[in-house]
């Protein structure tokens, strides 16, 4: 490989996703074409390819929608070269899943453009990426892939909405009642969808207009609630992290300084007086 380029690499075991983190210098690649939806974004520098006979040019914040087939190549016109985060999602999972988010049969999917100025696209392939090269829960993992298809919606070629449903407080309430039940199971969307009789991207959406919270956040926040209780009753953090469905104590550590700023540890100790463990 040129000096000063790098490439990262990593395969999510669960749903196969590739996430593909790079920095390339100069020339980077030949044409070539893919057999996954390549959907990413331009984290530095500029990015310049062709694929549809058009020559792109991708700047830092840009999001890129390549779909299977589509013949692209790749240049760094500027001498500090371009960085770029991609997802490679797998046809028949965008198909299936996309025609679960409107409801109806889309046909295979293809997007009016391959460049695209959208804020809320890019965080959410952010999200995304940051969250699949974690030990996350499936509901964690699944609604950050769901933002990612909702956000791609707008970008189809063919665009189609969703019906009111008036089944969704019920639905909402139903799922609250499970999360409480099972706060402590690795649960999913399909799961929570199943219990609540509609589809997820109906679900997470209602769950949140009646609540607040996507279900996901809501599960989360039930942890803590009862991880903070734990803690103050002097269970250790490993031993909490493993009564409440954490896959470790990092991965409690993790949401717990997000939400409360300090450790599990720490609070175990400022509650206590018990010497961190």
């Amino acid at each position: 490989m040129k000096a000063g380029n790098w490439i990262c690499v990593k395969q999510d075991a669960e749903t196969g996703i590739e996430t593909i983190r790079a920095h390339f210098l100069g020339h980077a690649y030949e044409p070539h074409w893919h057999d996954s939806y390549l959907v990413g974004f331009t984290e530095q520098g500029i990015q310049q390819f062709h694929c549809r006979n058009v020559l792109h040019t991708s700047r830092a914040g840009l999001a890129f929608m390549l779909e299977p087939g589509e013949i692209h190549d790749g240049h760094a016109p500027a001498p500090e070269g371009f960085t770029y985060s991609m997802l490679y999602l797998e046809p028949k999972w965008v198909e299936r899943e996309m025609n679960v988010l409107f409801g109806q049969s889309i046909g295979t999917p293809g997007f009016v453009a391959n460049l695209a100025d959208d804020s809320g696209l890019t965080k959410a392939i952010a999200n995304a990426f940051r969250i699949l090269q974690e030990a996350e829960l499936q509901i964690v993992r699944q609604t950050a892939l769901d933002a990612v298809l909702i956000r791609l919606g707008a970008h189809l070629s063919r665009q189609v909405g969703t019906d009111a449903d008036i089944r969704l407080p019920t639905a909402a309430e139903r799922t609250r009642d499970y999360l409480h039940a099972h706060y402590d199971q690795d649960i999913s969307l399909d799961d929570l969808a199943e219990v609540a009789g509609i589809d997820r991207f109906k679900l997470s959406r209602g769950f949140k207009h009646v609540y607040g919270l996507a279900p996901h956040a809501y599960l989360i926040q039930l942890r803590l609630s009862r991880a903070r209780r734990l803690l103050a009753q002097g269970e250790t953090p490993a031993g909490v992290a493993a009564m409440l469905g954490f896959a470790d104590q990092s991965h409690l550590g993790r949401w717990f300084r997000r939400a409360y700023g300090l450790t599990p540890a720490a609070y175990r100790s400022h509650c206590t007086k018990l010497p961190d463990a």
